[in-house]
């Protein structure tokens, strides 16, 4: 019986994991036509910006960020200068460290090589499915992650160069509204996650206590900075109103 169990676990083990990636890849499929929209969008304003297609190309490969990529190819436009780009860029993704720190439970047992190759890649969006799929099954898997993480890279990518190509054409983005794209599409993302959690009551709460928080902050400090410190309250407030309930 033992001797058949160790000829079998070879065979059934990458099996296995081949489903966990792929169910990575499925679990992608509902964000993709929010990644074409929006990486079609930033490819289009990208190439209006002078951009070539080799530097969105590059551009999306290295930086992998939509708001980013907006930010920089309007900064480029209006002629800014690189260290004040670097800089915006930077304080814009700083949020990335509290979706990796959100994360970095699931993962605490992965060597810190693994877990850079699993939140290099990490968006958003990505960060959106991930937590949803934690929630529901408390747990998440290194495989799982890279399906998801890959799809979404490759998509953005694709989604890009295409809006490069096309972006030729298109002389005014702003008059199809293809710069409110990426507010679009996280607007969504929110709604689809107050639907999902059936909590809309604490939800809502919880929302327009950090549009209180974002626009008073606004008054006192930078939009980056804004978001951020609105960030951190409203997610513990959630926190303490989830525990209360």
């Amino acid at each position: 019986m033992a001797l058949q169990e160790n000829l079998t676990a070879p065979n059934y083990e990458p099996h296995i994991q081949e489903e966990r990636f792929l169910q990575g890849v499925k679990s992608c499929i509902p964000t993709l036509l929010g990644y074409l929209s929006i990486g079609f969008a930033a490819g289009v304003v990208e190439k209006t910006a002078g951009l070539s297609i080799a530097e969105i190309l590059l551009m999306s490969v290295l930086i992998y960020a939509g708001s980013a990529q907006f930010i920089a190819a309007g900064m480029l436009a209006a002629s800014g200068s690189p260290a004040a780009i670097v800089l915006t860029i930077f304080f814009v993704n700083l949020r990335h460290l509290l979706l990796s720190a959100a994360l970095s439970p699931y993962f605490r047992l992965l060597s810190p090589l693994k877990n850079l190759l699993v939140g290099a890649l990490l968006t958003d969006e990505t960060f959106g499915v991930a937590i949803h799929q934690a929630a529901m099954k408390h747990r998440l898997s290194e495989k799982w992650m890279h399906g998801l993480n890959l799809t979404a890279y490759l998509n953005w990518i694709i989604a890009n160069i295409a809006g490069a190509f096309l972006g030729q054409w298109i002389a005014d983005p702003e008059q199809l509204g293809l710069d409110f794209a990426l507010p679009a599409m996280f607007i969504g993302l929110l709604v689809l996650q107050l639907i999902s959690r059936r909590k809309l009551k604490a939800d809502l709460l919880v929302v327009l206590c950090s549009i209180c928080l974002v626009v008073a902050l606004s008054y006192l400090t930078s939009s980056s900075i804004t978001i951020i410190l609105a960030t951190i309250a409203a997610s513990t407030l959630g926190m303490a109103v989830s525990r209360w309930k």
